[in-house]
């Protein structure tokens, strides 16, 4: 058995400021996290290496902390009992038991289905700079970006750094609803001066607006896709489509945990508590806000958890400006109408269990398609076609299956039981 007074699940921007903010306090902190690396998605390779300014500061202090304990490679498996989690790394089973939770478990990215999205060479916009990143080659592939936000340019700034010629980026609001956006930037100067960089780093590049991706064509793999872009259909020869329609908050824990869920985030009050008492949330989790509102959440949530009195007012300055942001972000892309009308019959929706689209419009809920159709009950566990059934449907899943991701039937069988488990 291991234990923490505080034990912080994600080791992105948000949960490296709460675990920062909370062991200044001396309070003993556990940060759990399933990569072998902390830093999360934005930070991927290692806060160390990231180029925002607070990422090598955080760092640095949180490696001299000693009351900061690591359990990379360790993911939740579900809640062992009041106060106690349930992990599984690559070795081992055991338990974790705190004083006060703070999920910082960020968010993934939401894709959508038009025919031909299950074909090789189709990724995720965000997927495939992850993959890049690692190392995955892509020197000399031809690759179209599409999908929205401004995910996609820096994802399409990735690629080109790393040799790929893309082609084009397709972002599919409107070009009115874009220039708004812009020009209300004036208000964060810092995510100004990072558009900047990323469209710069892009000059030679098409950025379309009002554009997205009809279908994907190939037999075997990718060979093109067809476009609408200024509503002129087109055909694109491709290696690869990186596509993505902006980002979902993670909410599968904090759902298990009987946390309230409204408009698809976690809801915490002004002290990051969630609706249930000693459990905090911050970062992506209580909506997509971006890395600045992910480190204002986490310091607070942080110093709220370890009970260090009302929070610095630096941090609730820059949660208010990065939430007025995010709202901002959300209403200039919003997703279009036209795009839940892309799947023909025979596309897949749930490409875990094979359920097309035709399969789904019989039902009237999340719940009944799940029993009728077993939409949502492979390895992803909905989080794919969860996300797709919500746009297309306006589906709302009204329970979470556990395990919390998927695990060795040794693990289920511990967290089912009383049974010593292994690493107690």
């Amino acid at each position: 058995m291991h234990a923490a007074d505080i034990v912080i699940i994600g080791a992105g921007p948000a949960g490296l400021a709460a675990a920062r903010s909370a062991a200044q306090r001396g309070v003993t902190v556990a940060l759990v996290d399933d990569n072998p690396l902390a830093g999360g998605q934005i930070w991927r390779g290692g806060p160390q290496h990231s180029q925002h300014p607070q990422a090598g500061k955080l760092w640095a202090e949180l490696q001299q902390m000693a009351n900061v304990q690591w359990f990379m490679q360790s993911r939740v498996v579900g809640q062992a009992a009041a106060a106690q989690l349930l992990l599984e790394t690559p070795q081992q089973t055991f338990k974790l038991a705190y004083r006060k939770l703070i999920l910082a478990t960020g968010a993934r990215e939401r894709l959508l289905p038009f025919p031909g999205w299950t074909l090789p060479g189709v990724t995720g916009a965000g997927g495939l700079q992850a993959l890049v990143k690692g190392g995955y080659p892509v020197r000399g592939k031809r690759i179209v970006v599409a999908g929205s936000g401004p995910l996609l340019l820096a994802v399409a700034a990735t690629l080109r750094q790393h040799g790929a010629q893309v082609l084009h980026v397709l972002e599919q609001s409107s070009r009115r609803k874009l220039a708004g956006f812009a020009l209300q930037l004036v208000r964060t100067p810092e995510k100004l001066r990072q558009a900047w960089q990323l469209r710069s780093q892009l000059a030679g590049v098409p950025y379309h607006a009002g554009s997205y991706v009809l279908q994907a064509l190939g037999e075997q793999q990718l060979r093109a896709v067809q476009v609408t872009i200024a509503e002129r259909r087109l055909s694109i020869e491709c290696d690869y489509l990186a596509c993505g329609y902006g980002l979902l908050p993670n909410t599968e824990l904090a759902q298990a945990l009987g946390c309230r869920i409204a408009d698809s985030a976690i809801q915490v009050n002004e002290h990051q508590q969630t609706s249930i008492e000693n459990v905090y949330c911050a970062g992506e989790g209580t909506g997509v806000g971006g890395v600045d509102l992910a480190l204002a959440e986490g310091h607070i949530a942080g110093g709220q958890a370890a009970a260090l009195g009302p929070p610095a007012q630096r941090w609730l300055t820059q949660r208010r400006a990065q939430q007025a942001f995010a709202e901002r972000l959300q209403d200039a892309f919003a997703l279009r109408p036209e795009l839940r009308r892309l799947c023909d019959p025979d596309t897949l929706v749930c490409r875990c269990e094979d359920v097309a689209y035709a399969d789904l419009q019989a039902h009237a809920s999340w719940r009944s398609a799940k029993l009728q159709t077993r939409c949502g009950m492979g390895p992803c566990q909905g989080r794919v076609c969860g996300g797709a059934s919500d746009f297309l449907f306006g589906w709302k899943p009204d329970s979470v299956r556990l395990p919390i991701s998927p695990a060795r039937i040794s693990s289920l069988i511990t967290l089912h039981s009383t049974s010593p488990v292994d690493g107690d």
